[in-house]
């Protein structure tokens, strides 16, 4: 019989200690943003290497995390990814790589992302082909950190990122579909924003037009706040594509994107 999931705490210090210890040994997933938030990366990252047998890693992994300025989450992640790929790299350890990326904890997985979107050695079409299995990830988690590890390399090379995104709207897995969406957010969550479409938002017309009627509500959210990103810097071009589309497409999904992508205007009194 299936355990029931657990919910979790909904603040980190109502986390039981023996549910905190158990994550930060990477032994059980997270249930929520809160246990993920509360994860010590240092405590997680020993354990780990201590169980692969890679303890010679640890030194200059945790050298490189000491250097980080004003750590934030997304920063310490950005270390992690970029050390463990040096480490990789150096011991030409490729066993590693699968190691992380099938962990049965998230927190792990979520690592990998980050040292794709820093590994010079691969092309942008690999990039982005590698970090498909991160993007349709069953865990939350690994799949807002599969769209954060790579937007920089988005923001440095926007228009080709386009073009390879915009076939993934059409993926059979709502999860992708998402990360074509989310990832080109104009504004964003956590992450540096994409000036070229808060000044341009009609260039993310190849993404968002085919799922102006998404089946799924996870996509229809993110294409609902990709447009009200973009309605802080272009309310018109948003005022005129959502009056397009309400003639153009009548179905529930478009207008529950509709009220998600006008709620700032709206409330403006626009």
């Amino acid at each position: 019989m299936k355990e029931p999931k657990r919910k979790g705490a909904k603040s980190i210090k109502d986390i039981p200690e023996e549910i905190l210890a158990l994550l930060n040994r990477g032994e059980i997933e997270t249930a929520n943003l809160v246990e993920w938030l509360a994860i010590n990366q240092r405590a997680l990252i020993r354990h780990l290497l201590k169980q692969c047998n890679r303890e010679i890693y640890l030194k200059p992994i945790l050298q490189g995390l000491d250097l980080v300025k004003k750590p934030s989450i997304l920063k310490i992640h950005e270390a992690l990814g970029r050390e463990l790929l040096q480490q990789v790299t150096l011991h030409r350890d490729q066993e590693l790589w699968e190691i992380l990326s099938k962990h049965p904890c998230d927190a792990v997985r979520c690592w990998v992302p980050f040292s794709l979107g820093q590994d010079a050695s691969l092309s942008l079409e690999e990039c982005f082909d590698k970090i498909q299995v991160f993007a349709s990830d069953p865990h939350f988690g690994v799949r807002e950190m599969a769209w954060l590890g790579l937007r920089k390399i988005i923001a440095r090379a926007l228009d080709p990122s386009l073009a390879i995104l915009t076939p993934w709207t059409q993926h059979p897995n709502p999860n992708i579909r998402r990360f074509a969406s989310e990832a080109t957010r104009p504004r964003g969550v956590w992450c540096p924003h994409l000036q070229a479409l808060k000044e341009r938002p009609e260039m993310g017309l190849p993404i968002l037009a085919p799922l102006r009627s998404d089946p799924s509500r996870y996509v229809q959210d993110s294409v609902g706040n990709w447009l009200n990103d973009a309605s802080k810097s272009q309310p018109e071009f948003v005022l005129q594509l959502c009056k397009h589309w309400e003639k153009q497409s009548s179905t529930p999904q478009t207008q529950y994107i509709l009220h998600k992508a006008l709620r700032t205007l709206h409330k403006k009194g626009a």
